[in-house]
């Protein structure tokens, strides 16, 4: 019961917080009552040393995820504009226009760098799947 409201005002949630009673914890089933804590008492109260440490992992994985699909927004554009490119040299191949095969050598190996781009990217969760779409 004191885990529910001390959630409230401290935003851990009940399974993170740890209470102390004259330097013992007290169990979640336990009665603080039956535990010897009378009206006005001090009690302590810690956060789960797990939880924070969850805690911190979750923010250095969303930030790695931010990082990675930056890294492929980036490679997305590289690529619309080399698409684009890509267009133009069919465009002009069906209007039976020359086109030199080093423009076509220069437009592949600009692809392979953006595809090299995406394979150099690392990214956990989310951002994995979001690199495998791009990458295939």
């Amino acid at each position: 019961e004191l885990k529910r409201v001390l959630s409230q005002e401290t935003r851990l949630e009940p399974q993170e917080q740890r209470i102390l009673f004259r330097g013992k914890e007290k169990d979640n089933d336990e009665c603080l009552h039956i535990a010897g804590v009378k009206d006005m008492e001090k009690v302590v109260l810690l956060e789960d040393l797990a939880s924070k440490e969850r805690k911190l992992e979750q923010i250095k994985s969303d930030q790695g995820i931010t990082k990675a699909c930056e890294a492929i927004a980036v490679v997305r554009a590289e690529v619309s504009k080399l698409t684009e490119k890509v267009s133009a040299l069919e465009s002009a191949i069906h209007e039976g226009k020359k086109v030199a095969d080093k423009e076509f050598v220069v437009l592949t190996e600009l692809l392979m760098v953006q595809l090299l781009k995406l394979h150099s990217i690392e990214a956990e969760g989310e951002a994995k799947g979001v690199l495998h779409t791009h990458h295939h």
